[in-house]
């Protein structure tokens, strides 16, 4: 086995103030927060804040959907402003990192399409340079050579590695592609399994262990690019509790137990 990976943070997903807590009493570290809509979500600002302080949890930040991949006005018009409002937000819940979607897989994406979301980032990126917020663009079933043309035009923008998102629209389990050509880009880990399938209807984010993905291979490559940030659990906290144990075992690297029933 090899050397535990001691440095990792996990975390979960929080849809709401009360999952915060859920994660906490989990022992979890941080909480990943959806924000699809900021203005609606500004005035919960100061609930989070509070939580923050009292429980000495921090936060990660999850932008909206783009919608039609190919609809590059709308996603200018409707997606754009959307996130580059999150940036106050996360500016006063000391939020660090973004995670944002775009898809950019060849297969499904124009090629003009691609064109405009790489000037789309860009924009994002250089607004978040201004609050000191990393972005990491997220993998949807896209395949490491899709980001070499972003990730060589914006040199600060970076990844979150969505492990079961891996499993969609393949043979194999992409996410080895992206630890090995762009292992330095991985600022985050996203984990749930999947089931494989051939569209976006069957991202089921079931807890590991209830779909095919061999975690322990995955983990075994985050682990020789000795990635120890962080890993957050897409799941209901109901579902980390059933998982967690298991989770451990392959983020540690020591034997934490096996999922409960």
């Amino acid at each position: 086995m090899g050397a535990p990976m001691k440095q990792i943070a996990l975390g979960g997903t929080a849809r709401s103030p009360e999952d915060v807590t859920s994660l906490y009493d989990l022992g979890l570290q941080f909480a990943e927060i959806p924000i699809n809509h900021p203005s609606k979500f500004a005035p919960l600002v100061p609930i989070y804040q509070g939580l923050q302080t009292s429980l000495g949890i921090y936060y990660l930040c999850h932008g909206p959907k783009e919608g039609d991949p190919n609809d590059v006005k709308a996603i200018e018009k409707t997606y754009l402003p959307k996130v580059l409002d999150l940036f106050p937000i996360m500016q006063s819940l000391s939020m660090q990192i973004l995670t944002i979607h775009l898809w950019l897989d060849r297969r499904f994406v124009r090629k003009e399409s691609l064109e405009s979301k790489g000037e789309i980032l860009k924009s994002i990126v250089d607004k978040a340079d201004e609050y000191q917020v990393t972005v990491c663009i997220e993998n949807l079933s896209e395949e490491a050579t899709d980001l070499e043309p972003v990730f060589r035009e914006i040199p600060s923008l970076m990844m979150t590695l969505d492990l079961g998102h891996g499993e969609l629209l393949c043979e194999k389990n992409r996410s080895l592609g992206f630890i090995e050509r762009h292992p330095d880009r991985i600022k985050h880990v996203h984990i749930h399994d999947n089931r494989g399938g051939s569209s976006h209807t069957d991202d089921l984010h079931l807890p590991p262990g209830e779909g095919v993905i061999d975690f322990k291979t995955l983990f075994a490559a985050l682990r020789r690019i000795h990635y120890d940030r962080t890993v957050t659990l897409e799941l209901k906290p109901q579902e980390i509790r059933k998982c967690l144990g298991h989770v451990l075992e392959l983020v540690c690297g020591a034997s934490h137990g096996s999922p409960s029933d």
